[in-house]
């Protein structure tokens, strides 16, 4: 946890301002006591109003010391934290960004939301604590005893009886809740993505009638959660009821042998009431010492998880920028290239070599599985090839740097996602400073304009989270010209047509025709009226190349192909 704390230096002077005000304000506390004594001893046994009314004063001006520091030391630790929650978070977020798939894969995105979002805020807490105890406590401690000495040091001897009894009391109820609070946090990870799973997937669970099935998921992570939450509560609730316990016995003992040390005429009623106020003190701060050690293991179990992202490596490492070694642009090679998936038994593709050249489309189709989305998630650098290189204008990938790469390229998923705003803004995703104009020729090209018109409010018509408020063709339309506003030497359209119907397919692919007529243009489909009139096609079967040329020569070479066309077009399609 302390490494985390580093991100604290933009906030030091708070920090110190912090430290400051504690110490004062401990200082005053320690202080008051005493002056309630000379009240009692010199004012009020004496009879000496003047003098009651002189140490009343400087009583309150001592009060009102503290109290300002107390407000300036919570006011300036809730500043120093939530900046330094602020920070970290920016720091985790922006790490997480440079993750490949692998690293999202390995943690999970539920973890990461929780490590980003829960985590933080606990060791955010836990910071506030320490501000303001780390000094206070040990000092009212110290202090406590050395003033609880010097008014009777015969007293103080049932401090050290009373001081393990409660250190113990303490130590033990630690142990038991401690290691249940590192699985709470575990049991939160869970709860988050039963949570998010439905949430995302709530149009599967109800097409299929599976609420009653999922209601019992998340009842069973929240009920687990609840049960380990009310054990350990359960455990630290004894803590109070103990800790009250010890002082309220501890109070019984000074009075009982305080009473018997003032009728021996060895301590004054004064002192009496100060020692009990410095024993309170006392143990006040062993309270807030056991409160800091309930706290900071759960703390250090979020910075564990906070520490284990900011310390993960990303597999893929960042290039300086290198020239194109060849005169085309858009030029894409894949050269006797393997990949296999973390944990996989079997390469997820294998041996694959194959150009796609600018100017033509290269199509690749295959059964599911094949590896068609694994093989061109190689391109954008999602994964890193285990052997072979993937070229881009005549340079391996691994020598760009991902943000010359990814400007070169158009991608559009298998999966289209949008993001909530409006249209407009979703398109100019692809180009920040892209014009109306380009705006909406993107959308003209993608065949999205008619739907976008008849909107009401056109393009800046609002998109809702995930874009749940259009259809799956229009959100294939739209993220098509998300890619083609980029005006990028490649554009790869993985399975990205098939929401839309053939008339539409037609006519979107001719318009593709026109507008990548200089960029290098690799689909990934399903239909084989897709692939029909592309200048190549690579057919893909079990990892490997089954095949590569053009829908005729294919027919007549490749029998995986064959099969392909066949169980999908008649024979006067064919024809």
């Amino acid at each position: 946890m302390m490494k985390l704390f580093q991100h604290l230096k933009p906030y030091r002077w708070l920090v110190a301002a912090v430290l400051v005000l504690v110490f004062f304000q401990t200082l005053t506390e320690l202080y008051l006591p005493t002056l309630m004594s000379d009240i009692v001893d010199t004012g009020v046994v004496m009879g000496d109003t003047e003098y009651i009314w002189k140490v009343g004063g400087v009583m309150l001006l001592v009060a009102l010391g503290g109290m300002i520091c107390s407000v300036g030391s919570s006011l300036f630790s809730a500043k120093a934290a939530s900046g330094f929650g602020r920070t970290l978070r920016g720091k985790v977020f922006g790490h997480v960004s440079n993750f490949s798939l692998e690293e999202f894969d390995k943690v999970g995105t539920a973890s990461l939301i929780t490590r980003t979002t829960n985590d933080i805020t606990q060791v955010q807490q836990v910071l506030i604590m320490m501000l303001r105890m780390m000094i206070m406590a040990p000092m009212m401690c110290i202090g406590g005893i050395i003033m609880a000495v010097s008014k009777d040091a015969t007293l103080s001897l049932t401090l050290i009886v009373i001081m393990p009894v409660l250190a113990l009391a303490i130590f033990l109820i630690a142990r038991k809740g401690l290691p249940l609070f590192k699985a709470i946090q575990k049991k939160i990870d869970r709860l988050n993505l039963v949570l998010r799973e439905e949430l995302t997937g709530i149009r599967v669970i109800r097409a299929f009638n599976r609420m009653g099935h999922e209601q019992k998921r998340f009842d069973q992570a929240n009920q687990d959660l609840t049960d380990t939450a009310i054990r350990v509560n359960k455990i630290m609730a004894l803590m109070m009821p103990l800790m009250m316990l010890v002082m309220n016995v501890s109070s019984i003992a000074i009075i009982w042998f305080g009473g018997l040390r003032i009728d021996s005429g060895h301590m004054a009623v004064g002192d009496l009431m100060a020692f009990l106020q410095y024993a309170m003190q006392i143990l006040f701060s062993l309270i807030m010492v056991s409160m800091m050690f309930v706290m900071i293991p759960r703390a250090q179990a979020s910075a564990v998880r906070i520490r284990e992202v900011l310390d993960m490596e990303p597999v893929i490492k960042d290039a300086a920028s290198r020239a194109s070694a060849g005169a085309l642009k858009g030029y894409v090679e894949f050269d006797d290239v393997t990949f296999s998936y973390p944990g996989a038994e079997q390469p997820a593709i294998q041996n694959i070599s194959f150009s796609a050249k600018p100017g033509e489309v290269t199509a690749i189709i295959g059964g599911t599985g094949s590896g068609k989305s694994t093989l061109i998630s190689l391109i954008p650098r999602f994964y890193d090839a285990g052997s072979g290189r993937v070229m881009v204008d005549g340079v391996d990938v691994r020598e760009l740097s991902q943000e010359e790469l990814r400007s070169k390229i158009g991608f559009v998923p298998q999966k289209a996602v949008l993001f909530t705003g409006t249209i407009a803004e979703n398109i100019r995703y692809g180009k920040e400073d892209a014009s109306d104009e380009e705006i909406r020729h993107a959308a003209e090209v993608a065949q999205a304009s008619e739907f976008i018109t008849e909107m009401e409010q056109g393009y800046e018509s609002i998109i809702a989270q995930g874009g749940s408020n259009v259809s799956g063709g229009q959100k294939q339309r739209l993220s098509i010209a998300r890619a083609l506003v980029r005006g990028a030497e490649v554009y790869i359209f993985d399975d990205s047509f098939s929401a839309l119907d053939f008339k539409t397919d037609a006519k979107l692919r001719a318009a593709l025709k026109n507008e990548t007529r200089e960029s290098t243009v690799i689909i990934v489909a399903q239909r084989v009226s897709t692939v029909l009139d592309a200048d190549r096609i690579i057919v893909l079967n079990e990892s490997r190349v089954a095949g590569i040329g053009t829908h005729a020569e294919l027919m007549e070479s490749c029998e995986v192909y064959r099969e392909i066309v066949y169980s999908q077009l008649s024979e006067e399609e064919i024809a």
